[in-house]
């Protein structure tokens, strides 16, 4: 039998943190056996905001060695733009997707509110418009599933809604409705601000770099915020989160109930914590140096993964255009 079809993709904004793995990586991992996976490094949706050019390039790569690294297979991934075809499906979709829809989309509202209170107030209109392209990254692979976090489901929402528009059109069950795959992990929080979603947009002390020092790591874990007036606080909630995401669960299920009993102390939970991060990155860096080492064959192979994945891409695309009556090199 077929397998089915996984799409999910992710913003080269730099170093991975433990946010991002558990809350989505390593679900990329843990599913690459099940189903017929496809994982873009989504270049273009980093451009939608004020950035770097030289840096985009360079956390490209980063943000590729540091998957392969914790275990995404290099066949799977794929770079956006190296797949032009996103784009121009991208447009396409831009006649299939209502403005007041796409104007209330919450992550256009808040990165808005972020761009207003910039130097010059800039809001780009591909900041307004990605919704669509990543319509159009999903689509193009007729993916049956799209992990996500609860925080992310209005963007598969909007994607259904263009799938459905498209195949009432041209008359036919053209696409497929791609369904949500929530992921195991609930999102991880800032050791900081255990209110707050681990990000790096939120400042260095909110996020932890998978790849950091330990000593770095250790000192993050040790200051993070718990709080004695209350039992099961915010904070100590998440530091459970990550020792059960790192796989410790009998260990957090018993610092939790000593927690409930009224006997744990902090500082052994924040210890055995830093213990399972500090083992896990260890691993993490041991299999980047390696691929580091190697830099110019990983890229070339990542290179020819795209090219392959973009043959997909490509008949979709084709398939598209004679669906809603434009011309292709066949005509």
């Amino acid at each position: 039998m077929n397998k089915k079809r996984v799409l999910s993709c992710i913003q080269p904004t730099g170093d991975m943190h433990f946010g991002n793995y558990f809350g989505a990586v390593k679900n990329w991992v843990d599913m690459q056996d099940e189903y017929e996976c496809f994982y873009g490094v989504v270049d273009y949706h980093a451009m939608t905001m004020p950035y770097d050019v030289k840096k985009l390039r360079n956390n490209t790569w980063e943000l590729i060695f540091n998957c392969l690294a914790v275990g995404v297979k290099p066949d799977n991934l794929f770079v956006q733009s190296l797949v032009p075809e996103h784009t121009e499906l991208g447009w396409i979709f831009n006649n299939f997707a209502g403005m007041g829809r796409v104007e209330n989309m919450t992550q256009f509202k808040d990165k808005s509110i972020q761009s207003k209170l910039g130097k010059d107030g800039f809001i780009s209109v591909g900041l307004f418009d990605y919704p669509v392209l990543q319509a159009a990254d999903i689509l193009i692979y007729k993916a049956d599933f799209v992990p996500v976090g609860k925080d992310q489901s209005q963007h598969l929402e909007l994607t259904r809604e263009i799938a459905n528009r498209f195949n009432n059109m041209v008359g036919k069950e053209y696409f497929v409705l791609p369904e949500t795959k929530y992921t195991a992990t609930p999102k991880i929080m800032s050791t900081a601000d255990p209110l707050r979603k681990m990000s790096k947009s939120a400042g260095e002390k909110h996020f932890i770099n998978i790849f950091g020092e330990e000593a770095r790591i250790r000192k993050q874990i040790k200051s993070a915020v718990t709080s004695s007036d209350t039992k099961m606080s915010e904070g100590v909630k998440n530091l459970l989160q990550l020792l059960t995401a790192c796989g410790y669960n009998d260990k957090a299920d018993e610092l939790e109930k000593m927690e409930m009993d009224g006997t744990l102390k902090y500082s052994e939970l924040k210890d055995v914590v830093a213990d399972a991060l500090v083992e896990r990155s260890e691993i993490f860096k041991t299999k980047k140096a390696e691929i580091v080492a190697d830099k110019k064959a990983i890229k070339n192979q990542i290179k020819d993964s795209s090219s392959a994945i973009r043959k997909v891409a490509q008949q979709t695309l084709n398939e598209v255009k004679d669906l809603v009556g434009l011309l292709n090199v066949k005509h």
